[in-house]
């Protein structure tokens, strides 16, 4: 995420955008205020209160020691990832250089609370469609996060470039995508950030790519009795209950997944509108359709599996297990089988909507922050001066930078 933990990319080409050690990341930010957790929804800082992870040990030595250290693969505002070979293995990977904050009143770097969670969380995980965190290093500036150098791609980029699609294969990479959040759900790990920038290819160079979910800097672990609020994230791809200020769970990220979905299927966006509040108020309203100029193709299992995850109330929504159970994922007989077999992906418009998602500007970070912020002091009775500290400190680069996919037709929210 860009505004304070960009992951910068492994992949060849970098575009003159803000990228992960793995993908080019959405510039959807996140950034810090001293000891305590800051979010940036679209560019608004919220200071919330979050437990803070026992301390993680990072080794002291120098990284130099033990990797070569090789080109640059991408940066972000607070860190750089460069390509590195292990040196008594011979083995590649990225080496991610975050700038650690020096200061409880400084707003430059990242606070080591942030980076412990997640080196904490990454750490816990091992999973084929899951990052591996392989090393950490720290030194006085930096934190240095070894990790699996993934190289293929975006997914959504290798959609793009095929020339047909059926549901049967669009299956095929949903199915990844779910095998690898149960496995993070079933250790009560909810990642917050599922969107297509984070799932990458392993490698694109087969026919179905093993597909890996890649940064954590926004996931969090649930525990039973503890509630937990924050607004982040990634509006396009945000559960209601984000946008709502309500108590989060691992249900967040089964709304994300109906939307990717949706996405994939059409190349349309579900809740995208013309104007931020037409975005928030899609999401919270659950407003969204099939229209038939993006749908007439799609069969109705995999409707159903979609509109079984956009659920406003979180107790409806499908749970991992049960997305998993999803005839459109698992075929209960041979007619479904054949149907999901015949039914294609609308690959004419995802390819339309890909290229404008990767020039077209998105919403003014500002004019959003200012909305969020009126409707969260409302909510929580804050100052503005607890909720919101240079809210357009990032705006200049994260603007320029940002990629989203067309608005769905206007007739679509009406």
């Amino acid at each position: 995420m860009l505004g304070g933990r960009s992951l910068p990319s492994a992949l060849p080409t970098l575009q003159n955008e803000a990228v992960s050690p793995v993908v080019r990341s959405s510039a959807w930010g996140r950034a810090r205020v001293g000891t305590r957790a800051v979010k940036q929804f679209q560019g608004c800082m919220l200071q919330v209160s979050m437990r803070s992870p026992n301390m993680e040990t990072f080794k002291q030595q120098k990284v130099e020691d033990f990797y070569d250290i090789g080109e640059e693969l991408g940066s972000g505002q607070f860190a750089i990832v460069k390509k590195c070979r292990e040196k008594s293995t011979g083995l590649e990977y990225a080496a991610k250089f975050i700038k650690k904050r020096q200061s409880r009143a400084s707003r430059r770097g990242v606070s080591r609370e942030e980076i412990q969670r997640e080196v904490s969380i990454l750490r816990q995980v091992l999973h084929p469609n899951v990052i591996t965190l392989h090393d950490v290093f720290e030194n006085r500036t930096d934190v240095v996060l070894i990790l699996e150098l993934v190289s293929g791609g975006e997914l959504f980029d290798f959609l793009a470039q095929k020339e047909s699609l059926s549901e049967e294969e669009a299956t095929s990479f949903i199915k990844q995508i779910l095998d690898g959040v149960n496995y993070l759900h079933a250790k009560k790990i909810a990642h917050f950030d599922l969107k297509p920038e984070n799932i990458m290819l392993l490698d694109k160079n087969i026919p179905i790519p093993h597909i890996k979910l890649i940064d954590f800097g926004l996931a969090h672990e649930i525990e039973d009795g503890v509630e937990f609020k924050n607004i982040f994230g990634t509006p396009e791809f945000v559960a209601p209950e984000i946008v709502n200020y309500e108590p989060l769970g691992l249900e967040a990220d089964m709304w994300s997944i109906g939307v990717i979905t949706y996405i994939l299927l059409s190349g349309a966006s579900p809740f995208l509108g013309d104007t931020k509040q037409e975005t928030l108020a899609n999401i919270t309203a659950v407003s969204y359709d099939f229209d038939e100029e993006f749908f007439s193709q799609t069969s109705e299992l995999a409707k159903d599996f979609i509109r079984k995850l956009l659920v406003k109330d979180t107790r409806k929504r499908l749970t991992i297990q049960e997305a998993l159970r999803h005839p459109w994922i698992m075929p209960v007989d041979k007619h479904q089988a054949l149907v999901r077999r015949e039914s294609v992906v609308n690959l004419e418009n995802f390819k339309k909507q890909y290229v404008r998602r990767r020039w077209k500007l998105s919403f003014s970070i500002v004019s959003l922050c200012n909305h969020l912020t009126r409707s969260l002091m409302k909510k929580v009775h804050l100052r503005p001066d607890e909720t919101l500290r240079n809210c357009e400190s990032d705006t200049e680069e994260d603007i320029a930078k940002r990629k989203a996919l067309h608005p769905r037709r206007r007739s679509s929210t009406s």
